[in-house]
């Protein structure tokens, strides 16, 4: 789990979205599942991503937020001189679903359902 202080912090302000989108960038693909998310590469890069708040709801001891994580992806091949696979970055989306702890800014951060297609 990680700890969101700055977004629990900035909780109730018209700055809680910018403050929770910076502190999510900030984690990128070490804090956030973005290689489960992977549906078309094999491996996150640690590029930096870009959230999109999809939806946040307060219940008595979270904040529950939905978050839309766009991020970029690699096939990893072999390296080899006659290996086929492309070598380039693809697009990715996953969603992602955070509990933030309204006393310890504990965060719980889970995948959400398929990656579209």
């Amino acid at each position: 789990m990680v700890r969101l202080d700055k977004a629990l912090h900035a909780w109730g302000t018209p700055g809680f979205e910018d403050v929770l989108k910076l502190e999510l960038v900030q984690l990128g693909a070490e804090g956030l599942p973005l290689q489960q998310g992977l549906s078309g590469s094999s491996y996150a890069t640690d590029k930096p991503v870009t959230v999109v708040i999809n939806s946040i709801v307060e219940l008595p001891e979270v904040i529950r937020v939905k978050a839309g994580i766009f991020y970029q992806g690699v096939i990893a091949g072999c390296s080899c001189a006659d290996d086929p696979t492309p070598v380039g970055e693809i697009d990715e989306y996953c969603e992602v679903q955070l509990d933030i702890d309204k006393f310890t800014a504990t965060t719980a951060i889970a995948l959400l359902g398929e990656a579209p297609d």
